[in-house]
């Protein structure tokens, strides 16, 4: 295994698959770099060098007691990047949690390194609600998740990740292999970095960081988000960063590397190969959908 040591001796895991135009992916929370695998294997296929790993305190990185701040997570961001030569031309795309990290990045280390980000079912710029976020997520929902990971942090996973995913009475997007596998990625996390990482991402305010951001940008959101709410975040980076498009999928839940797999492969690496952002509403997301569908033509027997 691959492991980055941190300017403060945490030593973060971390994989590159392939060769080629450098792109990083930084998972959600509370999973690991594992939970990007069938997309980085997609991107690694396509002609990119993939670079991912896991966030401190996940997965098979260390687990302080320090450092979950976006900061700090920032900063782990550029030591990773420098450890596997990622200097020029590189693409950030970061999912969730990861989307907080790519953004702060922009503004606390790019000098020109980065050329392209993509944040997906992103908390940026701002989870939380507030005044000037009525969109948000009330700050109670948190306190009671922070109750129930100390109690019984299994059980909550066992529920959350039903609504993570979208699972329901009828609706069955993923296997319930994954539920297993997600909740097994996230009881590798100490409970102290699963609380910490919470609180990071639930409370920090991005919208500062939003001027950094200099490059084009693909924002990707599902329109039946519960855990993210698209109105409270991706939607406010497409009214404010000027290079970026929304693409929104339809009825869509928050794990989409997972529940729109093909769909989000496609839409990245169209995006890193053109270089620009797409902007595509629910409509013209289904039009293309049935356009798609109209064009396979069955095979003659």
């Amino acid at each position: 295994m691959t492991h980055v040591l941190t300017r403060d001796g945490t030593a973060i895991y971390s994989k590159c698959w392939g060769w080629g135009r450098p792109v990083v992916l930084l998972h959600g929370w509370p999973l690991t770099a594992d939970s990007w695998d069938p997309i980085a294997t997609i991107l690694a296929n396509a002609g990119f060098r993939v670079v991912s790993y896991d966030r401190r305190g996940f997965g098979r990185s260390d687990q302080p007691s320090h450092g979950y701040d976006y900061d700090t997570l920032s900063d782990d961001l550029a030591e990773v990047m420098a450890f596997h030569r990622v200097t020029d031309d590189a693409a950030l795309i970061g999912f969730s949690m990861g989307g907080g990290e790519v953004v702060r990045y922009m503004s606390r280390h790019n000098r020109g390194v980065v050329s392209q980000i993509a944040l997906i079912s992103s908390v940026a710029p701002g989870l939380i609600q507030t005044d000037d976020n009525l969109d948000g997520v009330a700050p109670e929902i948190f306190v009671d998740m922070e109750k129930q990971l100390v109690d019984d942090r299994a059980h909550f996973y066992t529920r959350f990740f039903k609504q993570f995913y979208g699972v329901g009475l009828i609706d069955r997007p993923v296997s319930q292999e994954v539920l297993d596998h997600a909740r097994a990625m996230a009881m590798q996390a100490g409970l102290l970095p699963t609380l910490a990482a919470m609180r990071a991402f639930s409370h920090t305010d991005f919208t500062a960081d939003l001027g950094a951001i200099d490059v084009p940008t693909l924002l990707i959101h599902g329109t039946a988000d519960d855990i993210v709410p698209m109105r409270a975040t991706s939607q406010r980076v497409a009214d404010a960063v000027g290079m970026a498009g929304l693409v929104e999928y339809g009825g869509a839940p928050h794990g989409l590397f997972a529940t729109r797999q093909d769909d989000l492969a496609n839409d990245l690496i169209a995006f890193l190969r053109h270089r620009l952002a797409p902007i595509r509403s629910v409509a013209e997301q289904a039009a293309l959908d049935v356009a798609t569908a109209n064009a396979v033509v069955a095979p003659s027997i």
